[in-house]
This record gives structure tokens, C-alpha cells and sequence, in this order.
């Protein structure tokens, strides 16, 4: 089965078909980018009932273009029964509170077990398809051992909708982490690392560059020169002297941005094997919370406050997920509440 869309191209239109494309395809078509250049490349787009193959093709005021759009095709993925803690569902969206230790999107060592293969089969027939395949349209991802929200589309309509929101930096992300020590604007060690200010309320602001580490590729690193803008504040909730429980926001989203830059701060997170180092608790803290952060599993980080428009109606949303246990039990130990603490 495939539907047929006739595209009249507007007044100065961009030079290139690609282009021209994205900005006269209707906003309800839901065709991103991606994948209009993905309909292109396959020949699905047609100019007098000729292809036309080549994104830079030129087009002119008036042009019709007709794209041909096939339904959704069914993935290899496997569905897999997988308990979701699911905290909103309807047609258009699905929002999952992630445990820790899963991971979103099936990879090379991590082929099933995914958030992914967990969503075929909770989300069944209601997946309408996401560029051209029948899957969950993932919009963010977090990583295997962060905990928390996260939201997934179900029509290329709302995945469109969304990944505009998260590409303006309209949506609101707010994350619960532990790092080791407290930032604090009084420190003239903190004030002197590039790319860290402080506003108002004592809200420290990250501003550098992001790339990939040049000798490691699976990690992240700060530079400031070339990679890709990234901003992060965080404010401290709580100190404990050796550590604080901090509230970070996002002005954008990169891979492993929140670690990456406490750690260029002087403040990784607690538990981070990647960004952490062998750093060990300070010993202002008490027996009991020494031994809970230097055994402490993963990185503690929790995706605790996630905010959107609804794709369809435009009614705003937002969502809470409490700390998970395995934070709230550090938490306790930081406080002298834990076992064996005094």
C-alpha cells in the first residue's frame, strides 16, 4: 500500500529540490528531512512522471512534484515482553520511566533487551510507522545507566512534532545527580575553568564545546574548538560537604553532556566509571556515606522532569519521576540516615 502527495513549489524557492521540499511538503505529512532525502534517493519523487534522484536537483516556482510514500514497513527488531513502568500513554506518545541498566535503542552488544524491543510489544498494532519502517520514533535517548523519562512517538506525525520541540530547545529537562563535592561560586578553582560562569542564585552555567574524545570514541570531551555548542546549568539542591545533590537543565542535549561537563567542572557525578575517574568520596563525609559513594554502581543520574507541547493538540505536558531507590538509599547515607551511619 502507498499514498501519493502533489507538491506545488512556492514562490523563491530554494535552489535545491531537498530544500525546496522541506519547506513546502505540508507540516501534515510529517515528512522530515531524513526522510524526504531518504524518498529521493529511492526514486519516490517525480517530476512531469520522471525522477528526479538528485537533491540538488534545481526547481522553480510552480513546479509539481509528486512523492510517493509507502506504508510502513515491519522491522527485524524483535517485540519482547518487558515490564515498562509507563507513566502516560495515548495515540500520538508514549512517556517511559527507564530503570537503570536499560538500554534505549538496539546496538551491536545489545541486540535485544532494549527499551525498543519492550515498546513493540507493549505498543503492538498502535505504531503507525516512523520513516517508512513500523517502530517507536525514539526523540531523546539517555543512557543505559541513567535512570528516568523519556518520550516516544508512535506516528511520524508526532515524532516530527517532537523532534522540532527538542531541536529548538522548547522542551523542558530537568536531571538529579550526585557529584562529588559542591560547587560553589565562592571557589576560585571553579571560577577559573573555562567555559564556567555563575548567574544568579548561584546557578552554575557550563557553556563549551562538545566532541568526540580524540583517542577514545565512545566518550565525549570538552573543547573549544569546533564539535557542537552545548549548555548546561546546575544548581545544588543539597550539600553534604564532600558531595551535593544538584539539579541540572539543559539548554541542549549532546551525548553524555551532563557528565562531560560536571566532570570538566571538577564535579563528576558520583558512580561515573566513563567521566568519574577512580575519584573517591572526601573524607568530610561520614563512614557510612564514603563507602555508599565509592560502591555506588552507575552514574547517579536521574531524568526526573520531562516538559512538551502534545504533538497534535498542543496542550502542554509535564511529567515527574521520583529518584529511584538506589539514589534515594545514597541519598540517606549522605544525610546519616542510612544503616551504620553516625
Amino acid at each position: 500500500m502507498s499514498k501519493s502527495l502533489s507538491i506545488r513549489i512556492g514562490a523563491n524557492p530554494p535552489a535545491r529540490l531537498d530544500k525546496a521540499l522541506a519547506r513546502d511538503v505540508p507540516e501534515e505529512a510529517a515528512l522530515s528531512r531524513t526522510r524526504l532525502a531518504r524518498l529521493i534517493a529511492e526514486g519516490a519523487v517525480r517530476r512531469g512522471g520522471d525522477p528526479v534522484t538528485d537533491p540538488k536537483a534545481k526547481v522553480e516556482e510552480g513546479d509539481i512534484l509528486e512523492i510517493t510514500v509507502e506504508e510502513a514497513a515491519e522491522i527485524e527488531t524483535v517485540a519482547q515482553k518487558i515490564a515498562l513502568d509507563v507513566v502516560y500513554e495515548d495515540d500520538a506518545l508514549i512517556v517511559i520511566n527507564k530503570p537503570a541498566g536499560m538500554v534505549v535503542h538496539p546496538a551491536p552488544g545489545s541486540p535485544d533487551g532494549t527499551l525498543v524491543n519492550a515498546l513493540l510489544h507493549h505498543c503492538g498494532d498502535s505504531l503507525s510507522g516512523i520513516g517508512g519502517e513500523k517502530r517507536p520514533g525514539i526523540v531523546h535517548r539517555i543512557d543505559k545507566e541513567t535512570s528516568g523519562l523519556l518520550v516516544v512517538a508512535k506516528s511520524d506525525k508526532a515524532h516530527h512534532a517532537l523532534a522540532k520541540q527538542f531541536e529548538k530547545h522548547s522542551a523542558e529537562r530537568a536531571y538529579l545527580a550526585v557529584c562529588h563535592g559542591e560547587p560553589d561560586p565562592g571557589d576560585p578553582r571553579l571560577r577559573g575553568v573555562k567555559g564556567a560562569s555563575f548567574e544568579p542564585g548561584g546557578v552554575l552555567k557550563l557553556s563549551t564545546q562538545l566532541a568526540r574524545h580524540r583517542t577514545d570514541r565512545q566518550k565525549q570531551a570538552v573543547t573549544f574548538e569546533g564539535g557542537r555548542h552545548a549548555v548546561t546549568r546546575a544548581r545544588v539542591l543539597e550539600g553534604f560537604g564532600g558531595a551535593a545533590l544538584i539539579e541540572c537543565r539543559l539548554e541542549t542535549g549532546r551525548t553524555h553532556q551532563i557528565r562531560v561537563h560536571m566532570a570538566h567542572a571538577g564535579h563528576a557525578l558520583v558512580g561515573d566509571p566513563v567521566y568519574g575517574g577512580r575519584r573517591k568520596a572526601g573524607k568530610a563525609l561520614n563512614p557510612a556515606a564514603i563507602e555508599a559513594v565509592n560502591g555506588f554502581p552507575r552514574q547517579a543520574l536521574h531524568a526526573a522532569v520531562l516538559g512538551f507541547d502534545h504533538p497534535e493538540d498542543r496542550r502542554p505536558l509535564r511529567f515527574e519521576a521520583a529518584l529511584p531507590q538506589d539514589m534515594e538509599t545514597l541519598l540517606a547515607a549522605l544525610r546519616g540516615e542510612g544503616p551504620g551511619a553516625g
